[in-house]
């Protein structure tokens, strides 16, 4: 009977001790989770946890307008679902709407909170589904207010010398309403997490407006400085954060040779001279064939593209030695003679050549398409749309780019580096898509 009870005991015991190491594995798992690394740059490259990281993203601009409603916010969970599945693992996306209907910024200094409570929503969830966000603050056009809705803000507080949205650049009064929209945002604790943003590496990194333009000055200084000043402002608040511009790519006067790259004519930013600034960590550009060469064939398309792409990544890696992303990409729908054919040969084009370039000594990071949307959100259609579930092909060919860029990371710091080193950038070389003899068109 003694033995039978030291038995009992000792089972117990045992089941006490593996009870309690589940409980410590749990409370592990669980702290892991929320000391997620920060993504960083060393170099010309992005890091994470001290290993490279390369990485294959999307856009969805939509997902706080939203998330502000409770009863939709299952779109931003099927979206983060799908993209995840898809091995999806950076996501861009506005974190502004300035002025109108169901606006995150009411008037300068006074928001909804309902909407910001949206915003908590979309960075806990991405949170849950592994994938960092790149949040912006601002746009340049009046769609979610833009530059626009501040010029008119400080004409109706009866601010003098406001004559167009240019003057949001230059204006003291238009400069701070930005710098307190960015410290809001910075600062805010998520009430979802209770963590901070500024604290939360969710967050992959800060981008100061979308697709910055000035019409007043084609030069580029008067947006750079803008940055100069609105970079140190961001990182006089948060330095844990990576911080981009927001920037389509245009050049400038600091170096005028290289305008004869741009499509044809100029936006008011110089590509080198605002991203050679000290406090911005990476380089974008964005790319829009079909409207920059609207009418144009797909072969002449495509041939821009890889100038664009290759001019940006050598002048990212000789001339400001940063990382460089693709931010926006895609082919719209609405174009004459669309198919999701030439859609999907044009992604696969432009995979190719961010495959390509990252493994030609890194600097390019990743890609970020144009855009993704869930079920039932026909009105949010600008063309560029896509659908993971409606579209299996195109789902394919960026799950495919998912693993592709992955696999890659993992290789930087192998022997193997050597043999892709060896490989012009945009030769057929080993992309796991086989796309390499895939002519566009």
């Amino acid at each position: 009977m003694a033995s039978f009870s030291r038995a009992i005991s000792s089972f117990f015991a045992l089941l006490c001790l593996l009870l309690l190491l589940a409980i410590v594995t749990e409370a592990r798992n669980l702290e892991n989770a929320n000391n997620v690394d920060f993504v960083r740059t060393k170099d010309a490259h992005f890091v994470l946890n001290g290993s490279p990281f390369l990485f294959n993203g999307f856009n969805s601009y939509w997902l706080m307008h939203v998330a502000a409603e409770p009863t939709e916010r299952y779109k931003v969970s099927e979206v983060f679902k799908e993209a995840s599945a898809a091995s999806l693992s950076v996501c861009r996306t506005w974190a502004f709407s300035d002025g109108g209907d169901a606006a995150l910024q009411i008037s300068p200094g006074v928001y909804d909170e309902r909407v910001l409570q949206g915003l908590d929503f979309v960075i806990s969830e991405a949170r849950k589904y592994g994938i960092r966000l790149i949040l912006s603050f601002v746009n340049n056009y009046k769609d979610f207010g833009g530059r626009s809705q501040y010029a008119q803000w400080a004409k109706n507080a009866g601010i003098q010398n406001i004559n167009s949205e240019d003057d949001f650049y230059t204006h003291p009064v238009l400069k701070d309403y930005y710098k307190n929209h960015v410290k809001k945002i910075v600062t805010r604790a998520n009430t979802m997490t209770g963590i901070a943003y500024k604290d939360d590496s969710t967050i992959m990194a800060w981008e100061l407006m979308n697709e910055p333009r000035c019409n007043a000055d084609y030069s580029g200084k008067t947006v750079h400085g803008w940055v100069q000043e609105m970079a140190s402002f961001v990182k006089s608040l948060d330095k844990k954060h990576l911080l981009e511009i927001g920037m389509e790519g245009f050049y400038g006067d600091s170096m005028p040779e290289k305008k004869q790259v741009n499509p044809g004519f100029q936006v008011g930013t110089d590509f080198i001279s605002s991203h050679l600034i000290r406090e911005i960590d990476f380089a974008t550009i964005h790319a829009y064939t079909d409207q920059w060469l609207s009418g144009q064939s797909d072969d002449a398309q495509a041939a821009f593209m890889q100038k664009w792409m290759t001019n940006h990544w050598q002048d990212s890696r000789t001339i400001l030695k940063k990382p460089l992303v693709l931010a926006e990409f895609g082919k719209s729908s609405k174009d004459p003679g669309y198919n999701q054919n030439a859609r999907d040969t044009f992604m696969s084009l432009v995979y190719r050549n961010v495959y390509n370039f990252a493994k030609a000594g890194g600097t390019m990071g990743g890609s970020l398409v144009w855009q993704l949307v869930a079920q039932g959100m026909d009105n949010f259609d600008d063309g560029y749309s896509i659908n993971l579930a409606q579209n299996p092909s195109t789902a394919g060919l960026i799950s495919s780019q998912s693993h592709a860029m992955t696999t890659l990371a993992h290789l930087v710091n192998s022997p193997f580096l050597g043999e892709l080193h060896g490989h012009h950038p945009l030769g057929v070389g080993h992309h796991p898509l086989g796309m390499g003899h895939h002519r566009f068109g």
